[in-house]
């Protein structure tokens, strides 16, 4: 008996062992491809792709393994080797740089092409955040944002609580993790250096301690790279660092020029990424072995940020009579419990680029009306973060599914 999409088909013909194993290997492999297909052409809900999946009658044509895939699948159209890639990245733990535009997400707009392009190739979606306590003062707000990517939240209220108690370095939570931080913040150096991070300024990159834009773009590139064992387009087998944060923003900026200098800063990250996107091409060894987050935060948010960036859906989209038995999502527990104060507005951004590693979802643009109409990552909580990261670095179980 063979099952196909909810039909059923009765074969009374005995057939051989191998005829029953290639045949199994063919309906796999036409199963496979319809959920690809249904999810990019059919559907952006990955849930109603499954049951597009389970339910609807097959009828497109199914492409030959050795064939190259359509462009319509978000594929490269040349042929080149992901098996490969695959085998590198699996054999050897990722690196990881991630470039953190702290309270700039409201300031990307059309003309920063390369923050786009490199959310068109990349797995995109939220990070959650709490609300802020009243009265917060920006550095405190900063602090407090980049200990959740982190997840050491008790840390900084113990830090804030002047306490005076040490808390376990990332080094000692993530197996032995060695990471460092590029930032011009004061409250955020001391921070980090309590969590066990090298701390370095933007001198250190450039020479300049104004901002990283203060050097050409391949320069700074090129020293952010070689931190991560990066160098001449080579994979060296020892690295100074596994995870290397640069924090550009809020934090970096004078209070005198603090719109002007925001500007800088989004023009500089896009520049950025697309200095690092041309060296680490899908075909290059770095390709296979730096795993690149681009977060971006809101800042200080109002209230009508709940309605312009809210993560919830429009009340006018679900009937009353189902929105009971609607369940919490993910991002609202941790654990079996239910997470206090939860803000369901002006989340971080995210977008995560590794050559055969993170999939390609259907946002075409670094924003949030597309994160949330065509981000694959949908919402989790910002504390959850540096989890899932680390799992690539092979330095923490694997977070999710």
């Amino acid at each position: 008996m063979l099952s196909y999409g909810g039909t059923t088909k009765y074969s009374s013909n005995k057939k051989s062992k191998g005829e029953k194993n290639k045949k199994h290997k063919e309906e796999e492999r036409i199963w496979t491809y319809y959920l690809v297909f249904t999810q990019r052409t059919e559907s952006r809900n990955p849930i109603l792709a499954v049951k597009l999946f389970l339910f609807k009658p097959r009828t497109h044509t199914v492409f030959p393994a050795s064939e190259t895939r359509p462009s319509v699948f978000g594929y490269e159209e040349e042929k080149r080797s992901n098996h490969q890639l695959e085998t590198a990245m699996a054999d050897k733990p990722s690196r990881a740089l991630v470039l953190y535009g702290d309270g700039v997400a409201r300031f990307v707009d059309q003309s920063h092409l390369h923050l786009h392009a490199v959310a068109s190739k990349s797995a995109c979606g939220f990070l959650s955040l709490p609300n802020a306590p009243p009265s917060e003062s920006e550095d405190e707000r900063i602090v407090r944002e980049f200990a959740y990517l982190v997840d050491a939240c008790e840390a900084y209220q113990d830090v804030k609580s002047l306490k005076n108690t040490s808390a376990p370095t990332l080094s000692e939570r993530f197996m032995g993790l060695k990471a460092a931080i590029i930032t011009n913040n004061p409250s955020l150096k001391s921070f980090s250096s309590q969590l066990g991070l090298t701390v370095l300024s933007t001198s250190d990159l450039n020479g300049s301690d104004v901002s990283p834009s203060g050097a050409s773009v391949g320069f700074v590139t090129s020293q952010l790279l070689k931190l991560l064992g990066f160098q001449d387009g080579k994979v060296l087998e020892a690295s100074q660092f596994d995870l290397v944060f640069v924090h550009f923003g809020a934090g970096e900026r004078s209070a005198d020029d603090g719109g002007n200098a925001t500007a800088s800063d989004v023009e500089y990250l896009d520049e950025l990424s697309d200095g690092i996107m041309r060296i680490v091409q899908p075909s290059s060894e770095i390709g296979a072995r730096l795993h690149l987050s681009v977060v971006m935060s809101y800042g200080r948010v109002n209230e009508a940020d709940s309605t312009n960036f809210s993560v919830l859906p429009p009340k006018n989209e679900m009937s009353p009579d189902l929105a009971a038995l609607c369940p919490r999502q993910s991002y609202t527990m941790r654990g079996e419990t239910p997470r206090d104060d939860v803000r369901h507005h002006c989340p971080m951004l995210i977008a995560q680029w590794q050559s055969a590693v993170t999939r390609i979802d259907l946002a075409e643009s670094f924003s949030f009306a597309d994160f949330k109409e065509r981000g694959v990552n949908l919402v989790i909580p910002a504390d959850r973060f540096l989890h899932e990261v680390a799992f690539k670095l092979w330095k923490a179980p694997k977070y999710g599914a």
